[in-house]
């Protein structure tokens, strides 16, 4: 969270620090430095510095509540969120920021007003749900997944929704958003420690909710999403192939079959951007490859090592492939009631 904070500060600084006086850009810039190297008593000096000679400066304001916030003394930090929510220009990042310092208080229901009114000004913003929706999660809210189905909703390019939705459901009786929100976030964090963790999550997913009865459908009677029920349906068909157990090859079969029934049956009316991607996939010849990056390093690395050594061309097209492109849902795929 602060690592993700600190990246917006640090972006929101380039594209601002041009628009500063000189001798603020300069001071702007050597407190950067001590932040980035945690002398954050020295950050808080020249950032009270800067604003004594800048005082309406956003960027500078956010740094100075930051700095605050690291070096732990929360007390300053608050009065200082407090005046930064309260400006007209306060920006996403600093109701972000706000709510870090709420939450090192354990100011719960002041926390929780203080999202209320960052989404009703920002209602688009994938992050402050994502973070709104983990305050209510702490707070063993089970509401807490409303929060990230809307910033998913309102803003699919954002990952953290994505993530913190795909655990709630994997803790559920759910058979079908945990794998496909699940698999959404890995593709968008191919790389984190986070997506790494998802793919045993996905890979368990599929071996104990979804197969877990011979009847996929079972349970479902209630499901509102037709998406779900077309989904469940889609992959109930190839069923059999997992009469001898399940693992990385039988998946790759499953998933392969589906996808191709599901645009014979459903892409007309469900457009969805993990199933073009993972068409996209089987008709350039890596879906064996992607299934394997997916599903063999949880299921056996030893395995999945011997299998990139065997089908190296195989591997290296998807490789690089993969570091090409970047995955991002599109508005307007969202089918979860």
């Amino acid at each position: 969270m602060i690592q993700r904070i600190l990246l917006l500060l640090a972006l929101s600084f380039s594209l601002v620090t041009s628009a500063q006086p000189e001798e603020v850009k300069k001071m702007h810039e050597t407190a950067k430095a001590f932040m980035r190297t945690g002398d954050f008593d020295n950050a808080i000096i020249v950032l009270t510095r800067a604003l004594q000679k800048d005082s309406k400066n956003l960027e500078l304001q956010k740094d100075l509540v930051m700095s605050y916030y690291l070096k732990r003394d929360y007390s300053k930090a608050m009065e200082g969120a407090k005046e930064l929510i309260s400006r007209d220009d306060a920006d996403v990042v600093s109701f972000q920021i706000a709510g870090n310092v709420y939450k090192a208080l354990e100011e719960v229901k002041d926390c929780d007003k203080m999202y209320k009114k960052a989404l009703k000004k920002f209602p688009k913003s994938g992050p402050l749900y994502s973070e709104y929706g983990e305050l209510l999660w702490s707070a063993k809210d089970m509401l807490a997944i409303r929060q990230w189905e809307e910033g998913i909703k309102n803003d699919p390019g954002y990952s953290g929704n994505y993530y913190n939705a795909a655990l709630f459901y994997f803790y559920t009786k759910d058979k079908v958003w945990s794998l496909i929100y699940g698999e959404i976030f890995v593709n968008m964090e191919s790389l984190s420690e986070r997506g790494a963790s998802m793919k045993g999550l996905l890979l368990q997913g599929y071996k104990e909710k979804l197969f877990a009865d011979a009847d996929i459908l079972k349970g479902e009677e209630k499901n509102k999403s037709e998406f779900a029920k077309a989904f469940l349906q889609g992959i109930g068909k190839q069923s059999s192939l997992i009469n001898n157990g399940i693992n990385t090859e039988t998946l790759t079969m499953i998933r392969s079959r589906f996808i191709l029934d599901w645009y014979e049956t459903n892409a007309a009316k469900y457009p969805f951007k993990l199933f073009d991607f993972q068409r996209q996939l089987l008709q350039e010849g890596m879906f064996d490859a992607y299934n394997q990056w997916l599903f063999g390093t949880s299921e056996n690395l030893a395995a999945y090592d011997n299998w990139t050594k065997a089908h190296a061309e195989e591997y290296e097209a998807f490789s690089k492939f993969q570091k090409s492109r970047i995955f991002k849902m599109p508005a307007g795929q969202y089918y979860q009631n």
